[in-house]
C-alpha cells in the first residue's frame, strides 16, 4: 500500500509526517498561549462577543490552567492535535459550551504568532540576566588580574604585553554588544501581532491596541500581511542575536584551551573540572571548553539554517514554518547552559604569576623600547631600527616594565566606563513594564 493511497493508514502517515515534533515543541509555549487566551478573551468581552459573567469564568479556568501549566501538572493529551486545541478542549470539557467561545476573532495563525512573541520575550529576558551575571564575573576578573601580564599574539605569534585584565575585560565589552544586538531582536519580538487572524485581519471589530497593553507589548504588528510575514524573519534575527554572544563564548573557548596547553602554560583548572585520559595518567583535558566552543560555533550556524528554511517563501501561512521551532526553541537551553559553565570554569580559574619572566617573551617589550627612545627624541624610524639591530645581534636587553595610560590599555583599562555601556543597554529594555502587564493579567 502507498502512503499517497488515500485510506486510514496512509491518512496516519501522513498525520505522522505533517504533526512532526510539533507537539513537543508545544509544550515550550504552553503557558505562553494562556496568557494570549487571557488577554483575548478580555477583549471579547469589551466588543460584546463575551458577557462578563462568561469571561469570569474563563478567565478563573484559565488561570487555573497556567498553575498547572506551571506545577508540570499539564499534559498534550494523546491525540490532540496541538497546545491551542488542548486548553480549548479543557475548557469546553469543564465548563461547557462557553469554552468554544475563545476562538472567535482569532485563527491558529495569529494564536501561534502570539505564543512565539510571547514565549520569545520571555527567553531573551532570561537571557540578558544570564548574560549580566556573567559580565559581572568577568569585570571582577579584570579588575582583579589587571596588573598580571601575558603575551599578546598577532598571526598566532608573540607580539605586545598584555594583561588578563584586558583579556578578561575584552570578553565584558564584547557581551555589552552582542546585549545591543539582543535588543534589537528583543524590539522586533515585543510587537503584538494578535488581531491578525489568519493573516488578512478579521471582520470583528477587534481592539488590538487592547491586547497589545494587556500582554506588555511595546507596539503592535500593525499590517495583518506584515503580521504573519514577520514570522520566520523574526526567529532569524532573533538567531543571529543568540549567535553573537555564542561567537564570543566559542572564542574565549578557544583562547582558553589554548592557555591551558603546556606550552602556553598560563591558566589551570581544578581536577573535578577537567577530564583525563584512559592511557595517558598527565592528561588534563579542556572538555568544558570544547564543548562551549562547539556548541558556540553550532549556535552561529543557526541564522543560516533559519534563512534557508525560509528564503524562498511567498507572503502568507506556509507549513515550512512550523519547523523552525525545532531549530530555535532548543538554542536557548543549549546558550544558556554554555554561559553558565563559562561562568563556572571562570570563577575557578587559576592564573599564572610571572608568565612574561620567562626569556622567550623577551622581544615582546620590543616596541615599549621603540617608544620610549621616541620619548627621550629619537626619531620613530631611527628607533624602530636600532632597537632591529639590537635583536638581529643578539644584544637586546629591555627592562620589562610596562607604563600604558590611554584609555582602555593595560594601565587603564576602562572597566568602569564598560560598565557605564552595559547599564545604558540594559536601560533599553522594557522588563519591568512586561512584568507589571502579566502579573495584572494573572491577578
Amino acid at each position: 500500500m502507498k502512503i499517497w493511497q488515500k485510506d486510514k493508514t496512509a491518512l496516519a502517515e501522513v498525520d505522522r509526517f505533517t504533526v512532526g515534533k510539533d507537539r513537543e515543541m508545544d509544550a515550550y509555549l504552553a503557558p505562553f498561549d494562556v496568557l494570549g487566551s487571557l488577554a483575548h478573551i478580555t477583549m471579547l468581552q469589551s466588543i460584546d462577543l463575551l458577557t462578563a459573567e462568561e469571561l469570569t469564568v474563563l478567565q478563573k479556568e484559565l488561570k487555573q490552567i497556567y498553575k498547572e501549566i506551571e506545577a508540570g501538572s499539564f499534559i498534550l493529551e494523546e491525540g490532540v492535535e496541538d497546545i491551542h486545541s488542548q486548553v480549548e478542549m479543557l475548557l469546553t470539557r469543564r465548563l461547557g459550551e462557553v469554552g468554544k467561545k475563545i476562538h472567535s476573532g482569532r485563527s491558529r495563525n495569529d494564536q501561534v504568532l502570539v505564543d512565539l512573541k510571547l514565549f520569545l520575550r520571555h527567553e531573551l529576558q532570561v537571557l540578558v540576566q544570564e548574560v549580566k551575571t556573567l559580565f559581572d564575573l568577568l569585570q571582577k576578573k579584570s579588575i582583579e588580574y589587571k596588573d598580571r601580564l601575558i603575551p599578546g599574539y598577532t598571526h598566532l605569534q608573540v607580539a605586545m604585553p598584555s594583561s588578563f585584565g584586558l583579556w578578561f575585560g575584552a570578553y565584558a565589552e564584547s557581551l555589552v554588544d552582542d546585549l545591543t544586538v539582543l535588543q534589537g531582536a528583543y524590539k522586533v519580538v515585543n510587537k503584538n501581532p494578535l488581531g491578525s487572524a489568519a493573516g488578512y485581519g478579521s471582520s470583528f471589530p477587534l481592539n488590538r491596541t487592547m491586547t497589545t497593553e494587556l500582554l506588555g507589548f511595546e507596539a503592535l504588528n500593525y499590517n495583518v500581511v506584515y503580521a504573519q510575514m514577520g514570522r520566520g524573519k523574526t526567529e532569524k534575527i532573533v538567531a543571529f542575536a543568540l549567535a553573537g554572544i555564542a561567537a564570543t563564548l566559542a572564542k574565549m573557548a578557544m583562547d582558553a584551551c589554548l592557555f591551558m596547553n603546556q606550552n602556553f602554560g598560563f591558566i589551570s583548572f581544578p581536577d573535578e573540572l577537567t577530564t583525563g585520559s584512559s592511557i595517558m595518567p598527565h592528561k588534563k583535558n579542556p572538555d568544558v571548553w570544547e564543548l562551549i566552543r562547539s556548541h558556540g560555533n553550532k549556535l552561529q550556524a543557526l541564522p543560516n539554517e533559519i534563512a534557508m528554511m525560509i528564503t524562498n517563501l511567498p507572503s502568507g501561512y506556509h507549513r515550512d514554518l512550523q519547523l523552525l521551532k525545532e531549530n530555535l526553541f532548543p538554542a536557548f537551553g543549549v546558550l544558556k547552559d554554555c554561559i553558565q559553565m563559562t561562568g563556572l570554569m571562570l570563577e575557578n580559574i587559576r592564573i599564572k604569576e610571572n608568565i612574561l619572566d620567562d626569556d622567550k617573551y623577551r622581544y615582546l617589550f620590543s616596541v615599549e623600547v621603540v617608544n620610549r627612545l621616541v620619548l627621550e627624541g629619537v626619531p620613530f624610524r631611527e628607533a624602530y631600527k636600532q632597537v632591529g639591530l639590537d635583536i638581529e645581534n643578539g644584544t637586546f636587553t629591555p627592562e620589562k616594565i610596562v607604563q600604558h595610560t590611554h584609555e582602555g590599555s593595560i594601565g587603564n583599562p576602562g572597566n568602569a566606563e564598560v560598565g557605564k555601556m552595559m547599564d545604558k543597554v540594559l536601560e533599553g529594555f522594557s522588563f519591568d513594564k512586561v512584568k507589571t502587564a502579566i502579573a495584572k493579567l494573572l491577578s
